[in-house]
């Protein structure tokens, strides 16, 4: 089919509008695609021909309405809530359609698709690796072809080209176990920092051993992750079967460097942070993923002057290192699938572990710097509990431990949030893929 005459004839539905949904549908537009038609819940229909009037969407009633006259459908919806709602919808898919889903843990959207779609469906599903606040263009978005026929493919490929991303196409399961290695730990190391803040009462920027450029990006980070919506990580974290073997190990790192620390081991703390580093950042040069300390200096939301800075532990990413050494995970081998936590973490960690005088002053304020041992130890406990939180599997738990940490950044999340987005697009645009 001619490209115009596609784009022209062919309709895109997307049963689901939240921040994410309304990203596709918005970029589906700019691309093109002439009939994208969109629902979220019945009781917000009314409300959403008001706020999408003028923008070319067509707001329908519901998903049944939505599946029964779609050529691609997207369901947009939350990890915990898919298997419900494809049951709903479903069975109502158009003969021939072709099914994709935006939910960050693939194997339970998948098992619902197989379970509810008619036989003749196709599934094509994806994921973008960011939230709904980055640009996609240059982000990665991984494409899964579960079922489907060449031609059906080709166009969901061809719909998907409409956000501009880097495409990486892997299976489900490849999806769930790389997404385990490279976000469990990663979003467990920023939720935990912002609970021990939260517990002290402490907003880190007013704190003379967060200020520097390592500082500004876990900083930035936590405020991110805190601006969003908590079941995005939760999803992650509970439903992926990959993740709990990452997030337990990530636990057992900080206990274990915990306990050398407050008992001054040096010798056996200086052995493990060498094995580690040896093992990640031991082989062959590759290009920094992050800039110079003083150009990170600029995503600051601390006043205090860079030379009235403290020395700090940095446990919360030796941790890190240690536990994908534990675990055998090669992060560099992950960056086809990264997100902007992702890629900062291994940013801040390769730039600590690469920069000697830095990982010195670390270790040594790790083990016989006591002002910094409060710090370090409601991390310990903030990283035990999020972890315990995780092994439960309990939604609800998640939801109030984060949502007490959200309340105490409320002030400064969203102006966190903006910061970030722009040290994040910097830095895409100024280091190699």
């Amino acid at each position: 089919m001619d490209n115009d005459l596609e784009k022209e004839t062919v309709e895109i539905g997307l049963i689901g509008l939240g921040d994410m949904g309304k990203l596709y549908a918005r970029l589906f537009r700019e691309a093109g695609w002439k009939k994208v038609n969109v629902c979220d819940l019945p009781s917000k229909y009314d409300q959403l021909q008001r706020e999408l009037e003028g923008t070319g969407l067509k707001v329908l009633p519901d998903g049944f309405a939505v599946a029964r006259r779609s050529d691609f459908i997207v369901y947009s919806v939350e990890a915990a809530n898919v298997d419900r709602v494809v049951a709903m919808y479903g069975p109502a898919t158009k003969l021939g359609a072709t099914v994709c889903g935006q939910t960050s843990v693939k194997e339970p959207e998948i098992r619902a698709f197989e379970k509810y779609l008619p036989s003749d469906t196709n599934i094509v599903t994806c994921h973008s690796m960011h939230g709904p606040n980055i640009n996609p263009k240059g982000q990665p978005l991984v494409i899964i072809r579960h079922r489907s026929d060449q031609s059906a493919f080709d166009r969901a490929v061809r719909i998907l080209d409409s956000l501009q991303s880097n495409v990486v196409y892997l299976s489900y399961d490849e999806h769930d176990r790389i997404t385990a290695d490279t976000q469990a730990a990663t979003h467990v190391a920023f939720l935990s920092m912002g609970t021990a803040w939260k517990v002290q009462s402490t907003f880190p920027w007013e704190n003379p051993s967060y200020v520097g450029g390592i500082e500004n990006v876990k900083i930035l980070m936590a405020l991110r992750i805190y601006s969003q919506k908590w079941h995005v990580y939760a999803g992650l974290a509970i439903l992926n079967p990959s993740a709990r073997q990452q997030v337990r190990q990530y636990a057992k790192s900080v206990s274990e460097l915990f306990k050398l620390m407050i008992q001054e081991k040096e010798k056996e703390f200086r052995e493990r942070i060498k094995a580690a580093a040896d093992f990640v950042f031991g082989g062959a040069k590759r290009e920094p993923i992050l800039l110079s300390d003083s150009l990170l200096d600029k995503y600051s939301l601390s006043s205090i002057p860079r030379e009235e800075r403290k020395p700090n532990s940095h446990l919360s990413l030796l941790a890190v290192v240690d536990c994908w050494h534990v675990l055998k995970i090669h992060p560099y081998d992950h960056l086809i699938c990264q997100t902007p936590p992702f890629r900062l973490l291994l940013g801040i960690t390769e730039y600590l572990f690469r920069t000697p005088e830095l990982l010195d002053a670390s270790i040594q304020a790790a083990l016989y710097d006591r002002a910094i041992r409060a710090d370090d130890c409601e991390f310990y406990t903030a990283t035990r509990g999020w972890v315990e939180c995780i092994e439960l599997g309990s939604m609800e738990a998640y939801q109030k431990r984060f949502s007490d940490t959200q309340a105490f950044f409320k002030e400064r999340s969203a102006v966190g949030s903006k910061v970030s987005a722009q040290m994040i697009e910097s830095i895409a645009q100024k280091t190699q893929h």
